[in-house]
């Protein structure tokens, strides 16, 4: 299979920490010692692809931000790694004043003016610091890879290019073409690291469509420049999509706002719902030590855990799509066979200090020297092993204790109901008014699901019973207001968005789980097993991936850069089912679009698909913009 995402774009980061070129073949070369001075774009695009150890192997010895206070390390090489922003080529030009470093390679995240390089190049000319400045590299590198086939644009400033700002009522053309470019930039970047140039396909008469006008000249106009194309050349040699060129499917989060307020069931999902979880890393607080303070004392300081899940967790990369009840089962046999293999060696240690001479001992000896070699040189993995059952058992801890104290099962079984259109057992309002049912932001997001899949909008006086009601447990209504005028304009454009026949059936109890040996107390929690549906945005994707005719995209505007002149034409070229697809979400994603896109992929073999997303939110951060938007 061709390199993912995420391998291209550490591969780059490589290439470039080796000064731009290719890393030695073999390791143990001694590298060359620097220094890596990024910005806070640079981090986030660094951090979840390489690790420091990685990043320690191949010679970073420091890593600074370029806005912290530096002090000058004369004899070493520095790889800045920035954007091109005016604040930063001030403080680089400040650098070669100061003669911080020994040479200067200047990687931009994003490709540089050509006046900004002149800047730099008057302040190195002034500064005697011309022979320093070895290279300088537009790297294309402006996007975060989070998984093998996801990627999101930014995490710095990300309120810049969210819903809120591409849906404020008062935008001025000048603020939407700022985040127009913003975003193109970016998916312009994510296709020269991908080498590969996508033929476009967008509905019509939205931000989705804008970008996917501009995304097509950008290309376009690339392409025509046979000098410095970068769509031509070495690069492309080892492009990841092979003849086929992959199909790139832009939507608007308006398409479907009930899935980001949706709770959820799958490990990845509820972590990103319920927990402090960005860039791949989870913040857990835990209270030090459980025994009440004396009275007066002060309270006990809350420690942060942080943990990453990488790619390397070979649990997290098997169950992050997992239903929670089928994780909590995992992190229970994992616990239970790693305390066997611990009692082995406890067991083998022990007959080893066997004392006297008898010949029962004298022959056990000879036989279990080999099982305690074995036992002694699998240390390391069984300690690696450990570390990652912990981690695991700590975050499942942390998210069953929310689904407990909030009744987030009750809320996805009736939300799933909702959205599929079955049969209630409960009223809306009785979920509403039960006080112990989860927070009041949980009920907004119950209600606002009901308010925006509702084929007929409930009349005026129900709505106004829901309102107080809402207002009862402390709801603030301004999501609503939002919602109400949203659904009204829609109205007029379009159907509401169709969530298939979904839905999720109660298993019996926890087979392992409930025993009493179990870390996880399931009791009282829903076994619900998720049945495969397609959300709005992975049956789009059917549907162009496929070529199929339907009225939900026959619409779709076509582009294709390669095509000399630009056809207006809606008609595709391409009469084959693509093979790969990429998804973009302008306005913000999340990962249940991302889960459903995986399974939708597992089920139709030799399909491969990316999903991609202006910025990854959770619901809270959801109904946050929501709220500004509807506020009156």
């Amino acid at each position: 299979m061709a390199a993912s995402v995420r391998e291209k774009q550490t591969a780059a980061l490589r290439r470039m920490l080796n000064l731009n070129a290719p890393p030695p073949k073999n390791s143990a070369a001694e590298p060359v010692w620097k220094v890596l001075v990024y910005d806070r774009f640079g981090q986030d695009i660094i951090s979840p692809l390489l690790a420091v150890k990685e990043l320690r192997d191949m010679g970073i010895t420091l890593h600074l931000l370029l806005h912290s206070d530096r002090d000058p390390i004369p004899d070493v090489p520095a790889i800045y790694f920035v954007m091109p922003t005016e604040e930063n080529i001030d403080r680089i030009c400040q650098d070669l004043r100061n003669q911080l470093y020994e040479s200067y390679y200047l990687n931009f995240i994003s490709a540089i003016s050509r006046s900004k390089l002149e800047d730099i190049a008057s302040s190195a000319l002034a500064a005697n610091a011309v022979t320093q400045v070895t290279k300088v590299f537009d790297q294309y590198l402006n996007f975060i890879t989070l998984e093998d086939d996801m990627f999101i644009l930014c995490n710095q400033n990300k309120e810049h290019i969210s819903y809120h700002a591409i849906n404020k009522p008062d935008i001025m053309d000048t603020d939407m073409e700022a985040i127009m470019v913003t975003i193109v930039d970016s998916l312009f970047c994510f296709f020269v690291t991908l080498g590969a140039v996508p033929i476009i396909r967008c509905p019509r008469g939205n931000a989705a469509e804008m970008v996917a006008g501009k995304l097509d000249k950008k290309l376009r106009e690339n392409l025509r420049d046979a000098r410095n194309s970068l769509f031509t050349g070495d690069s492309m040699g080892t492009g990841q999509f092979s003849f086929q060129r992959p199909l790139f499917v832009l939507v608007d989060r308006n398409l479907d706002l009930a899935t980001p307020l949706h709770h959820t069931w799958t490990y990845q999902a509820l972590i990103h719902d319920v927990l402090d979880f960005h860039l791949n890393r989870v913040s857990i607080e835990e209270t030090v030590g459980s025994e009440a303070s004396p009275a007066g004392a002060r309270p006990k300081k809350k420690n942060k855990k942080k943990y990453d899940l990488t790619a390397a967790d070979k649990f997290w990369q098997k169950h992050k799509g997992s239903p929670f009840p089928e994780v909590a089962e995992a992190v229970q046999e994992e616990l239970d066979t790693y305390r066997n293999q611990e009692e082995e060696v406890k067991r083998l240690k022990s007959i080893m200090g066997l004392e006297g001479e008898d010949e029962g001992a004298i022959s056990m000896l000879s036989d279990n020297t080999a099982k305690l070699t074995s036992a002694v040189s699998s240390l390391p993995e069984l300690l690696e092993k450990k570390r990652l059952i912990d981690l695991h058992t700590n975050v499942a801890t942390a998210v069953l204790d929310h689904i407990k104290s909030r009744k987030l099962d009750v809320y996805f079984e009736y939300e799933e109901k909702l959205m599929s259109k079955s049969t209630l057992d409960k009223s809306l309002l009785d979920i509403i008014s039960d006080p112990d049912a989860g927070t009041p932001e949980d009920k907004m997001r119950l209600f606002l699901i009901f308010y925006i899949t509702a084929q007929v909008p409930p009349s005026e006086g129900d709505l106004e019973q829901y309102k107080r009601a809402l207002q009862d447990t402390g709801c603030d209504l301004s999501p609503l207001n939002y919602i109400r005028q949203w659904k009204a304009f829609t109205k007029m454009a379009a159907t509401p968005a169709n969530y298939g026949n979904s839905g999720v059936k109660p298993m019996g109890l926890f087979s392992r789980v409930m025993n009493t040996g179990s870390q996880f107390v399931m009791e009282g929690v829903k076994n619900l097993v998720l049945k495969q549906h397609n959300l709005p945005v992975t049956r789009i994707l059917d549907n162009l991936m496929d070529m199929k005719s339907n009225p939900e995209t026959d619409d779709y505007r076509y582009f294709d850069p390669k095509m000399l002149r630009g056809s207006e034409s809606s008609i595709p070229r391409n009469k084959n089912p693509f093979q790969e697809a990429i998804v973009f979400v302008v306005g913000g994603g999340n990962y249940i679009e991302y889960q459903n896109l995986v399974d939708y992929a597992k089920s139709r073999q030799g399909k491969r698909i990316l999903y991609g997303c202006s910025e990854l939110f959770n619901a809270s951060q959801f109904i946050k913009q929501l709220s500004q938007l509807g506020q009156k």
